[in-house]
């Protein structure tokens, strides 16, 4: 286990170093280059139909919902640093392996490596760079500094999304994956440089499933309100998370060219930014938090509807970046209202039960919504966006707990 022998309670500027190495780290790994034309990449040139695009994702999510144990234990007596050094290592392997060959089976082990590359950074470079601010003396930023690093995800996924999209019209539609392993490794390279800060306050939620089963899912259950907001939240997401599969199909149909596909995903992006960003004022002007969820949720579900049969792109592109910006950012906005429920003893727990549902929902909601596509992308459009529009108004419940009157 990385142990260290420098006090926390000295500060040792010399940590914060890992500050500006976990910023460029973070944008490295989310440079994904593929983003911008998974679909495309997987349809045709791995040959896939739709229905199995959706089945993989699947797959690589349960993969990741049953590595969080075995890849925090690197973590844990490893250390962080080698954690995310790992993690860089086992991308670029993955990358190369999915760009190898257009073969079903090689797609399902480049999956299972690239959700282990992500388990090993899940948490780790968080962790990391508090406990670096800690050891520094400089803990008072860590919410500051934290933030950033969201940013630098944020930064990575446009740049990647904006390159990949010009290197997919260049050099084929396998070139992207290929080129991802550069920063890949360039991420393992850096995470060699970090220094393995003392171990801080920041306890680690993942690794204790039996714990986070029985105690959070005893609270969860006998909870109605957390329980029908979960269950809401849970869903609603899987149904929202298709449309990260499904806008580059209907791109296509539309007529868009590739070059531009890196250009909407970025805007999608942004726009996901801005609606974060304006959270605290639109919680304002609708009233409450619930009543900001349930009209970006049926924004998101009017949006997908419309998809459903329009193919103008001076419409189609608006709607694209609506669908992303009211439904994938929502989960930030369930997260404040589940903690405003969820006594402190019992956040973490309760909080992590509630990731582990959102991640099997998507496990089962993935493959049904591939068959859909599969039939018709319209039908797709149609019945997510129905759904989106209409589930909302089912959990009845206010922003503290309470049964929305009438």
């Amino acid at each position: 286990m990385s142990q260290s022998t420098t006090s926390p309670s000295q500060p040792q500027p010399a940590f914060l170093r890992n500050v500006g190495l976990l910023y460029a780290i973070r944008v490295l790994f989310w440079a994904h280059f593929f983003g911008a034309v998974m679909t495309q990449f997987f349809t045709e040139w791995g040959g896939l139909e739709l229905s199995q695009v959706f089945d993989l994702n699947a797959w690589f999510m349960l993969c990741s919902f049953l590595l969080e144990v075995p890849t925090g234990a690197v973590a844990d007596f490893f250390g962080r640093k080698v954690s995310l050094a790992l993690g860089g290592l086992v991308a670029a392997g993955a990358a190369l392996l999915y760009a190898s060959e257009p073969s079903l089976g090689r797609f399902i082990l480049a999956e299972a490596a690239m959700a282990v590359a992500f388990t090993l950074h899940s948490g780790a470079d968080e962790a990391l760079l508090y406990d670096s601010l800690k050891a520094a003396g400089n803990e008072a930023a860590g919410v500051r500094v934290l933030a950033r690093l969201e940013a630098c995800k944020l930064i990575g996924i446009n740049l990647g999304t904006l390159a990949g999209a010009w290197i997919a019209s260049t050099w084929g539609l396998a070139a992207p994956m290929r080129a991802y392993a550069v920063p890949a490794m360039a991420v393992t390279v850096l995470a060699l440089f970090l220094r393995e800060a003392p171990t801080g306050a920041v306890a680690a939620t993942r690794g204790k499933y039996r714990k986070i089963l029985t105690a959070g899912g005893r609270f969860f259950w006998s909870h109605p309100a957390l329980r029908r907001l979960s269950l809401e939240l849970a869903v609603t997401n899987a149904l929202a998370w298709a449309i990260i599969w499904l806008y580059q199909p209907l791109l296509q149909q539309c007529g868009l060219p590739l070059k531009w596909f890196g250009v909407v995903h970025a805007s999608a992006c942004l726009a996901q930014v801005g609606f974060l960003a304006e959270v605290g004022r639109l919680t304002r002007w609708f009233g409450s938090r619930r009543r900001l969820l349930l009209v970006s949720t049926v924004v998101a579900g009017v949006a997908m509807l419309l998809l459903a049969w329009l193919r103008w792109l001076p419409l189609v592109l608006p709607l694209i970046v609506i669908a992303f910006a009211f439904s994938l950012p929502r989960v930030a906005i369930y997260s404040a209202q589940f903690n405003a429920l969820i006594p402190s003893a019992e956040r973490a727990t309760v909080l992590s039960f509630g990731s582990m549902i959102r991640t099997l929902a998507i496990v089962v909601l993935n493959p049904l919504t591939g068959l859909m596509a599969k039939h018709s992308l319209a039908l797709a459009f149609a019945v997510l966006g129905g759904l989106l529009t209409i589930l909302p108004w089912w959990s009845r419940v206010e922003d503290d707990g309470k049964p929305v009157a009438g």
